[in-house]
């Protein structure tokens, strides 16, 4: 029987050195919870080391905790990777990791790097670099990403940097991708209005949050279960599933 779930798949935890220190496991469950959240990503820059402590802070309060991780290509495309399992993403990772560039983070510069455990301590302090191209291509990723199962969305193509229309200035009819994400800038409706590229593609706006007050719940999925598969059926609108932006069918 189809339900609706409500979700914020663009977070990012206290291992991607641009977000607060308060987007740790508890803050950041309890803010969805909050908000009314029945599912959310964890999706830090080329890592997903902090997922698995996200998914067990979450467990026993009704919040699904996707392991994800927002990549960025060659071409400086930031692109959603979204997996139901930690196994997959812990695959995914390995691949990223080999085609990140071996750099020290510059805390200064860029921010502090935590890993984390699900009562919130700090286990280590990550020095790779992550706010860093990794070698990889956009057609790479997608292609990889889909090959072990997970979902491959790329982000805010609304906005003027890292996304896939202002860094290539088009979307390759190649890429099979179910959707793109849109910034909380933008409606739909403007979104289509503004790209006529999208046409055929669903649409996603996630918060891409940074710090606790920016998490929303802007999305609600009508899908037969909390899994990659049906997310992406309810992007492509088939077989009976739906995707709602702000309450307005898409």
């Amino acid at each position: 029987m189809p339900k609706f779930v409500t979700a914020d798949l663009h977070l990012h935890s206290v291992l991607s050195p641009c977000a607060s220190r308060e987007m740790l496991p508890s803050p950041v469950i309890w803010r969805a919870k909050e908000l009314g959240l029945q599912m959310i990503a964890v999706t830090d820059h080329n890592t997903i080391e902090n997922a698995a402590a996200f998914r067990e802070a979450a467990e026993g309060l009704d919040v699904m905790v996707l392991p994800g991780m927002e990549v960025q290509t060659r071409e400086e495309v930031h692109l959603l990777c979204l997996f139901d399992e930690l196994g997959q993403a812990s695959s995914w990772q390995a691949i990223v990791y080999a085609h990140l560039p071996k750099l020290k983070n510059d805390e200064r510069a860029f921010g502090e790097q935590w890993v984390v455990d699900a009562e919130d301590e700090i286990v280590r302090v990550h020095e790779q670099l992550f706010l860093v191209s990794t070698q990889l291509t956009v057609g790479e990723v997608v292609r990889q990403v889909r090959a072990l199962g997970g979902l491959c969305i790329p982000s805010h193509v609304d906005r003027p940097a890292y996304s896939l229309i202002a860094n290539l200035g088009f979307i390759p009819p190649d890429l099979e991708l179910a959707a793109v994400e849109i910034s909380h800038r933008m409606t739909p409706q403007e979104a289509r209005a503004k790209f006529p590229q999208l046409r055929g593609l669903g649409l996603v706006a996630n918060s891409d949050a940074h710090y606790l007050q920016d998490m929303s719940r802007r999305n609600t999925f009508k899908v037969e279960e909390p899994t990659v598969a049906e997310l992406a059926l309810a992007l492509a609108g088939r077989d009976g599933r739906e995707m709602w932006i702000d309450g307005l069918r898409v």
